[in-house]
Protein backbone atom coordinates (compact mmCIF):
# COMPACT_ATOMS: atom_id res chain seq x y z
CA UNK A 1 0.00 0.00 0.00
CA UNK A 2 1.35 3.59 -1.31
CA UNK A 3 0.82 5.99 1.62
CA UNK A 4 -0.70 8.50 -0.95
CA UNK A 5 -2.15 7.73 -4.15
CA UNK A 6 -2.45 11.16 -6.42
CA UNK A 7 -4.98 11.48 -9.35
CA UNK A 8 -3.89 13.40 -12.29
CA UNK A 9 -7.39 13.70 -14.72
CA UNK A 10 -6.04 14.48 -17.86
CA UNK A 11 -7.84 16.11 -20.94
CA UNK A 12 -5.94 18.17 -24.02
CA UNK A 13 -3.45 20.03 -21.21
CA UNK A 14 -0.34 19.22 -23.32
CA UNK A 15 0.91 22.43 -23.50
CA UNK A 16 1.55 22.31 -19.20
CA UNK A 17 1.42 18.25 -18.33
CA UNK A 18 5.55 18.23 -18.72
CA UNK A 19 5.48 20.81 -15.74
CA UNK A 20 2.65 18.86 -13.86
CA UNK A 21 4.20 15.27 -13.62
CA UNK A 22 7.92 16.57 -13.31
CA UNK A 23 6.73 18.15 -9.98
CA UNK A 24 4.65 14.89 -9.32
CA UNK A 25 7.29 12.68 -9.77
CA UNK A 26 9.75 14.59 -7.75
CA UNK A 27 8.10 14.59 -4.65
CA UNK A 28 10.30 14.09 -1.27
CA UNK A 29 7.87 11.44 -0.39
CA UNK A 30 8.78 8.59 -2.90
CA UNK A 31 6.06 5.42 -1.44
CA UNK A 32 3.63 7.17 -4.12
CA UNK A 33 1.41 6.15 -6.79
CA UNK A 34 0.24 8.24 -9.55
CA UNK A 35 -2.79 7.42 -11.41
CA UNK A 36 -3.10 9.15 -14.80
CA UNK A 37 -6.63 8.72 -16.48
CA UNK A 38 -6.24 10.08 -20.28
CA UNK A 39 -9.92 11.18 -20.74
CA UNK A 40 -10.24 11.05 -24.45
CA UNK A 41 -7.47 13.49 -25.34
CA UNK A 42 -7.25 14.95 -29.35
CA UNK A 43 -3.93 16.60 -28.76
CA UNK A 44 -0.58 15.21 -27.44
CA UNK A 45 -1.48 14.83 -23.92
CA UNK A 46 -1.29 10.13 -24.18
CA UNK A 47 1.66 10.58 -25.40
CA UNK A 48 3.85 12.71 -23.10
CA UNK A 49 1.90 10.20 -20.00
CA UNK A 50 2.51 7.17 -21.94
CA UNK A 51 6.65 8.49 -21.69
CA UNK A 52 6.29 8.79 -18.18
CA UNK A 53 4.71 5.38 -17.31
CA UNK A 54 7.45 4.05 -19.07
CA UNK A 55 10.26 5.53 -16.98
CA UNK A 56 8.45 5.24 -13.66
CA UNK A 57 6.63 2.11 -12.47
CA UNK A 58 4.83 4.04 -9.80
CA UNK A 59 2.42 5.37 -12.36
CA UNK A 60 -0.91 3.77 -13.45
CA UNK A 61 -2.24 5.14 -17.04
CA UNK A 62 -5.86 4.39 -17.24
CA UNK A 63 -6.96 5.61 -21.04
CA UNK A 64 -10.61 5.90 -22.12
CA UNK A 65 -12.56 7.03 -24.48
CA UNK A 66 -13.51 11.02 -23.38
CA UNK A 67 -16.85 11.02 -20.41
CA UNK A 68 -15.97 14.02 -18.55
CA UNK A 69 -14.39 14.62 -15.17
CA UNK A 70 -16.47 13.00 -12.18
CA UNK A 71 -16.76 9.76 -14.25
CA UNK A 72 -12.17 9.63 -14.49
CA UNK A 73 -12.13 11.11 -10.99
CA UNK A 74 -13.98 7.95 -9.23
CA UNK A 75 -12.51 5.33 -11.58
CA UNK A 76 -9.07 6.93 -10.33
CA UNK A 77 -10.36 6.61 -6.88
CA UNK A 78 -11.44 2.98 -7.27
CA UNK A 79 -7.87 1.77 -8.75
CA UNK A 80 -6.16 4.25 -5.71
CA UNK A 81 -4.41 2.03 -2.95
CA UNK A 82 -3.03 4.48 -0.82
CA UNK A 83 -3.94 5.20 2.62
CA UNK A 84 -4.34 8.93 1.62
CA UNK A 85 -5.37 10.53 -1.74
CA UNK A 86 -4.30 13.84 -3.18
CA UNK A 87 -5.29 15.41 -6.41
CA UNK A 88 -3.63 17.04 -9.02
CA UNK A 89 -4.49 18.72 -11.95
CA UNK A 90 -3.26 18.35 -14.75
CA UNK A 91 -1.93 22.33 -16.12
CA UNK A 92 -1.08 23.24 -12.22
CA UNK A 93 2.10 21.81 -10.12
CA UNK A 94 3.11 21.10 -6.94
CA UNK A 95 6.55 21.93 -4.74
CA UNK A 96 8.20 18.96 -3.69
CA UNK A 97 7.59 18.63 -0.36
CA UNK A 98 3.81 18.98 -0.18
CA UNK A 99 2.42 15.41 -0.17
CA UNK A 100 5.51 14.54 2.40
CA UNK A 101 4.76 17.49 4.64
CA UNK A 102 0.38 16.81 4.52
CA UNK A 103 1.35 13.09 4.97
CA UNK A 104 2.95 13.63 8.03
CA UNK A 105 0.85 15.97 9.88
CA UNK A 106 -2.12 13.55 8.57
CA UNK A 107 -0.45 10.73 10.23
CA UNK A 108 0.62 12.78 12.98
CA UNK A 109 -3.01 14.12 13.95
CA UNK A 110 -4.97 10.86 12.40
CA UNK A 111 -7.19 13.21 10.05
CA UNK A 112 -9.87 12.43 7.48
CA UNK A 113 -8.15 15.28 5.36
CA UNK A 114 -5.46 17.95 5.91
CA UNK A 115 -5.70 20.93 3.84
CA UNK A 116 -3.34 23.95 2.89
CA UNK A 117 -3.39 27.42 1.56
CA UNK A 118 -1.95 27.90 -1.89
CA UNK A 119 -1.01 30.20 -4.74
CA UNK A 120 -2.55 31.03 -8.05
CA UNK A 121 -0.40 32.03 -10.47
CA UNK A 122 -0.51 33.54 -14.00
CA UNK A 123 2.28 33.32 -16.84
CA UNK A 124 3.50 36.43 -18.58
CA UNK A 125 4.45 35.80 -22.47
CA UNK A 126 8.05 36.44 -21.23
CA UNK A 127 7.75 33.83 -18.85
CA UNK A 128 7.31 36.05 -15.60
CA UNK A 129 5.07 34.42 -12.63
CA UNK A 130 2.28 36.80 -11.10
CA UNK A 131 1.09 34.54 -7.73
CA UNK A 132 -1.88 35.54 -5.55
CA UNK A 133 -1.61 33.67 -1.99
CA UNK A 134 -5.23 32.65 -1.32
CA UNK A 135 -6.21 31.51 2.78
CA UNK A 136 -8.62 29.52 2.65
CA UNK A 137 -10.30 30.47 6.49
CA UNK A 138 -10.10 34.46 5.66
CA UNK A 139 -11.69 35.11 8.98
CA UNK A 140 -8.13 32.76 10.18
CA UNK A 141 -10.28 30.70 13.56
CA UNK A 142 -9.28 27.24 12.42
CA UNK A 143 -5.95 27.00 11.13
CA UNK A 144 -3.30 24.56 12.48
CA UNK A 145 -6.19 22.63 15.12
CA UNK A 146 -8.17 19.79 14.61
CA UNK A 147 -11.63 20.17 14.31
CA UNK A 148 -15.17 18.43 13.76
CA UNK A 149 -16.28 19.63 10.07
CA UNK A 150 -18.86 17.89 10.04
CA UNK A 151 -20.42 19.49 12.95
CA UNK A 152 -18.82 22.76 11.96
CA UNK A 153 -21.23 24.35 8.98
CA UNK A 154 -19.19 27.84 8.74
CA UNK A 155 -16.30 25.87 7.57
CA UNK A 156 -18.64 25.39 3.90
CA UNK A 157 -17.31 29.64 4.07
CA UNK A 158 -13.13 28.43 3.28
CA UNK A 159 -12.30 28.77 -0.35
CA UNK A 160 -13.81 25.83 -2.56
CA UNK A 161 -10.70 23.47 -3.93
CA UNK A 162 -10.13 19.94 -3.73
CA UNK A 163 -6.48 19.40 -4.40
CA UNK A 164 -5.05 21.57 -2.27
CA UNK A 165 -4.87 18.70 0.82
CA UNK A 166 -5.13 15.18 1.20
CA UNK A 167 -7.91 12.86 2.41
CA UNK A 168 -8.02 9.35 4.20
CA UNK A 169 -9.04 6.64 1.63
CA UNK A 170 -11.02 4.61 4.13
CA UNK A 171 -12.70 7.88 5.18
CA UNK A 172 -13.80 8.10 1.61
CA UNK A 173 -15.10 4.75 1.03
CA UNK A 174 -16.85 4.86 4.53
CA UNK A 175 -19.19 7.54 3.46
CA UNK A 176 -18.69 6.97 -0.47
CA UNK A 177 -17.90 10.18 -1.18
CA UNK A 178 -17.55 10.13 -5.19
CA UNK A 179 -17.74 12.89 -7.64
CA UNK A 180 -21.05 13.40 -9.74
CA UNK A 181 -21.06 11.51 -13.53
CA UNK A 182 -23.39 13.82 -14.81
CA UNK A 183 -21.89 13.36 -18.53
CA UNK A 184 -20.86 16.68 -20.24
CA UNK A 185 -21.04 18.67 -16.77
CA UNK A 186 -18.68 20.87 -15.09
CA UNK A 187 -17.90 21.79 -11.57
CA UNK A 188 -17.94 18.33 -10.13
CA UNK A 189 -15.26 18.97 -7.64
CA UNK A 190 -17.93 21.16 -5.75
CA UNK A 191 -20.25 18.09 -4.74
CA UNK A 192 -16.59 15.90 -3.70
CA UNK A 193 -15.47 19.20 -1.70
CA UNK A 194 -18.76 19.79 0.17
CA UNK A 195 -18.97 15.86 1.04
CA UNK A 196 -15.93 15.60 2.57
CA UNK A 197 -16.42 18.64 4.99
CA UNK A 198 -20.54 16.98 6.09
CA UNK A 199 -19.29 14.04 6.71
CA UNK A 200 -14.92 14.38 8.41
CA UNK A 201 -14.83 14.09 12.07
CA UNK A 202 -10.73 15.14 12.13
CA UNK A 203 -10.03 18.03 9.93
CA UNK A 204 -7.45 20.26 9.44
CA UNK A 205 -6.35 23.43 7.39
CA UNK A 206 -2.69 24.89 7.97
CA UNK A 207 -1.76 28.33 6.76
CA UNK A 208 1.04 27.56 4.89
CA UNK A 209 0.70 27.64 0.81
CA UNK A 210 1.60 24.67 -1.26
CA UNK A 211 -0.25 24.29 -4.47
CA UNK A 212 -0.11 26.00 -7.54
CA UNK A 213 -3.06 26.66 -9.47
CA UNK A 214 -3.15 28.04 -12.99
CA UNK A 215 -5.03 30.84 -13.91
CA UNK A 216 -4.11 31.40 -17.47
CA UNK A 217 -5.35 28.01 -19.19
CA UNK A 218 -8.03 29.36 -21.24
CA UNK A 219 -10.20 25.92 -21.49
CA UNK A 220 -10.36 25.72 -17.80
CA UNK A 221 -14.22 25.44 -16.60
CA UNK A 222 -13.81 28.46 -15.14
CA UNK A 223 -12.74 30.50 -17.97
CA UNK A 224 -15.89 28.71 -20.34
CA UNK A 225 -18.74 31.30 -21.29
CA UNK A 226 -20.66 28.45 -22.88
CA UNK A 227 -21.22 25.97 -19.46
CA UNK A 228 -24.23 27.88 -18.42
CA UNK A 229 -26.29 25.85 -15.83
CA UNK A 230 -23.34 23.43 -14.93
CA UNK A 231 -23.03 24.68 -11.00
CA UNK A 232 -26.91 24.90 -10.91
CA UNK A 233 -27.31 20.74 -12.03
CA UNK A 234 -24.19 20.32 -9.49
CA UNK A 235 -25.57 21.81 -6.35
CA UNK A 236 -29.25 19.55 -6.84
CA UNK A 237 -26.89 16.86 -6.78
CA UNK A 238 -25.31 18.19 -3.79
CA UNK A 239 -28.42 18.74 -2.17
CA UNK A 240 -30.00 15.42 -2.98
CA UNK A 241 -26.43 13.83 -1.37
CA UNK A 242 -26.89 15.72 1.39
CA UNK A 243 -30.94 15.04 2.21
CA UNK A 244 -29.75 11.31 2.57
CA UNK A 245 -28.59 12.25 5.65
CA UNK A 246 -31.35 14.05 7.33
CA UNK A 247 -29.16 15.68 10.65
CA UNK A 248 -26.58 16.65 8.47
CA UNK A 249 -28.48 18.37 5.64
CA UNK A 250 -30.32 20.19 8.70
CA UNK A 251 -27.19 21.61 9.90
CA UNK A 252 -25.66 22.23 6.79
CA UNK A 253 -28.77 23.58 4.96
CA UNK A 254 -28.40 26.92 5.22
CA UNK A 255 -24.78 27.00 4.02
CA UNK A 256 -25.33 24.85 1.54
CA UNK A 257 -27.95 28.24 0.59
CA UNK A 258 -25.03 30.65 0.95
CA UNK A 259 -22.77 28.80 -1.11
CA UNK A 260 -24.94 27.95 -3.81
CA UNK A 261 -25.63 31.92 -3.78
CA UNK A 262 -22.01 32.39 -4.45
CA UNK A 263 -21.26 30.02 -7.00
CA UNK A 264 -25.07 31.36 -8.90
CA UNK A 265 -23.28 34.91 -8.75
CA UNK A 266 -19.74 34.01 -10.04
CA UNK A 267 -21.46 32.15 -13.29
CA UNK A 268 -23.58 34.90 -14.00
CA UNK A 269 -20.33 37.38 -14.10
CA UNK A 270 -18.70 34.60 -16.58
CA UNK A 271 -21.54 33.41 -19.04
CA UNK A 272 -22.11 34.93 -22.46
CA UNK A 273 -24.39 38.07 -21.84
CA UNK A 274 -26.91 36.12 -23.99
CA UNK A 275 -27.86 33.92 -21.22
CA UNK A 276 -27.63 35.99 -18.21
CA UNK A 277 -31.66 36.81 -18.56
CA UNK A 278 -32.51 33.33 -18.83
CA UNK A 279 -29.99 32.49 -15.97
CA UNK A 280 -31.42 35.46 -13.45
CA UNK A 281 -35.05 33.83 -14.15
CA UNK A 282 -33.73 30.41 -12.91
CA UNK A 283 -31.88 31.41 -10.05
CA UNK A 284 -34.42 33.70 -8.84
CA UNK A 285 -36.83 30.96 -8.50
CA UNK A 286 -34.07 28.78 -6.70
CA UNK A 287 -33.62 31.29 -4.26
CA UNK A 288 -37.20 31.82 -3.76
CA UNK A 289 -37.87 27.89 -3.61
CA UNK A 290 -34.47 28.07 -0.98
CA UNK A 291 -36.27 30.65 1.18
CA UNK A 292 -39.86 29.11 1.30
CA UNK A 293 -38.45 25.96 2.29
CA UNK A 294 -36.55 27.18 5.37
CA UNK A 295 -32.92 26.22 3.67
CA UNK A 296 -31.87 30.31 4.08
CA UNK A 297 -30.73 32.07 7.25
CA UNK A 298 -30.71 35.63 5.54
CA UNK A 299 -28.21 36.38 8.67
CA UNK A 300 -24.94 34.68 6.76
CA UNK A 301 -25.10 37.14 4.24
CA UNK A 302 -23.52 40.52 4.01
CA UNK A 303 -25.55 43.59 4.06
CA UNK A 304 -25.10 44.26 0.27
CA UNK A 305 -25.70 40.21 -0.24
CA UNK A 306 -29.14 40.71 1.50
CA UNK A 307 -30.01 42.98 -0.64
CA UNK A 308 -29.63 41.92 -3.80
CA UNK A 309 -30.78 38.61 -2.70
CA UNK A 310 -33.99 40.40 -2.07
CA UNK A 311 -33.78 42.19 -5.60
CA UNK A 312 -33.63 38.78 -7.22
CA UNK A 313 -36.11 36.93 -5.50
CA UNK A 314 -38.71 39.69 -5.69
CA UNK A 315 -37.88 41.40 -8.55
CA UNK A 316 -35.26 39.50 -11.22
CA UNK A 317 -36.47 41.63 -13.71
CA UNK A 318 -34.66 44.60 -12.28
CA UNK A 319 -31.95 42.59 -10.53
CA UNK A 320 -30.67 41.74 -14.36
CA UNK A 321 -30.77 45.45 -14.95
CA UNK A 322 -29.00 46.32 -12.25
CA UNK A 323 -26.60 43.16 -11.89
CA UNK A 324 -26.35 41.70 -15.47
CA UNK A 325 -26.98 43.88 -17.77
CA UNK A 326 -23.98 44.27 -19.89
CA UNK A 327 -22.08 47.65 -19.21
CA UNK A 328 -20.95 47.89 -23.00
CA UNK A 329 -18.02 50.53 -23.13
CA UNK A 330 -18.59 53.57 -25.02
CA UNK A 331 -20.26 57.30 -24.40
CA UNK A 332 -23.77 56.02 -26.08
CA UNK A 333 -23.54 52.42 -24.84
CA UNK A 334 -23.33 53.87 -21.33
CA UNK A 335 -26.32 56.49 -22.10
CA UNK A 336 -28.37 53.73 -23.34
CA UNK A 337 -27.35 51.62 -20.25
CA UNK A 338 -28.43 54.24 -17.68
CA UNK A 339 -31.86 54.40 -19.44
CA UNK A 340 -32.78 51.12 -19.53
CA UNK A 341 -31.92 51.19 -15.62
CA UNK A 342 -33.74 54.61 -15.16
CA UNK A 343 -36.78 53.22 -16.95
CA UNK A 344 -36.75 50.34 -14.86
CA UNK A 345 -36.55 52.22 -11.19
CA UNK A 346 -39.36 54.27 -12.76
CA UNK A 347 -41.63 51.62 -13.72
CA UNK A 348 -41.32 50.16 -10.11
CA UNK A 349 -42.30 53.09 -8.79
CA UNK A 350 -45.55 53.31 -10.54
CA UNK A 351 -46.43 50.07 -9.53
CA UNK A 352 -49.12 49.67 -6.65
CA UNK A 353 -46.23 46.68 -5.37
CA UNK A 354 -44.20 49.72 -4.80
CA UNK A 355 -46.71 51.24 -2.70
CA UNK A 356 -48.49 48.76 -0.76
CA UNK A 357 -48.15 45.63 1.45
CA UNK A 358 -44.52 44.42 2.45
CA UNK A 359 -42.84 45.69 -0.62
CA UNK A 360 -42.74 49.06 1.03
CA UNK A 361 -40.43 47.14 3.69
CA UNK A 362 -37.47 46.88 1.79
CA UNK A 363 -37.81 47.31 -1.95
CA UNK A 364 -37.25 51.11 -1.88
CA UNK A 365 -34.49 51.21 0.31
CA UNK A 366 -32.75 48.28 -1.10
CA UNK A 367 -33.69 49.51 -4.93
CA UNK A 368 -32.07 53.03 -3.54
CA UNK A 369 -29.07 51.72 -2.46
CA UNK A 370 -28.41 49.51 -5.63
CA UNK A 371 -29.17 52.00 -8.24
CA UNK A 372 -27.29 54.86 -6.61
CA UNK A 373 -23.86 52.23 -6.77
CA UNK A 374 -25.02 51.85 -10.28
CA UNK A 375 -25.44 55.58 -11.09
CA UNK A 376 -22.44 55.68 -9.28
CA UNK A 377 -20.54 54.02 -11.51
CA UNK A 378 -22.28 54.70 -14.92
CA UNK A 379 -21.80 58.69 -13.78
CA UNK A 380 -17.77 57.90 -13.47
CA UNK A 381 -17.94 55.68 -16.81
CA UNK A 382 -19.24 58.82 -18.59
CA UNK A 383 -16.77 61.11 -17.15
CA UNK A 384 -14.11 58.95 -18.13
CA UNK A 385 -15.44 59.54 -21.89
CA UNK A 386 -15.34 63.11 -21.73
CA UNK A 387 -12.15 63.47 -20.44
Amino acid sequence: MAKVSLIVPAYNVEPYLVECMESITRQTLQDIEIICINDGSTDGTLGILKRYAEKDPRIILIDKENGGYGIGMNMGMEVATGEYIGIVEPDDFVPVNMFGDLYEIAKEKDLDFVKADFYRFERASNGDMFLTYNHLDRKNEHYNQVFDPSHTPQAIRFIMNTWSGIYRKAFLDEYHIRHNETPGASFQDNGFWFQTFAFAKRGMIIDKPYYMNRRDNPNSSVKNVQKIYCINVEYDHIRDVLMEHPETWERFKTYYTLKRFHNSVATLRRISNEFKRDYVERFSKEMKRAKELGEMDEELFTAAERDNLHLLINQPAVYYKLKALPMNNGPSSINNNFKQIKAELDKIKRSKSYRVGKMIMYIPVRLKRLAKRIYKKLNKMRKGYQK
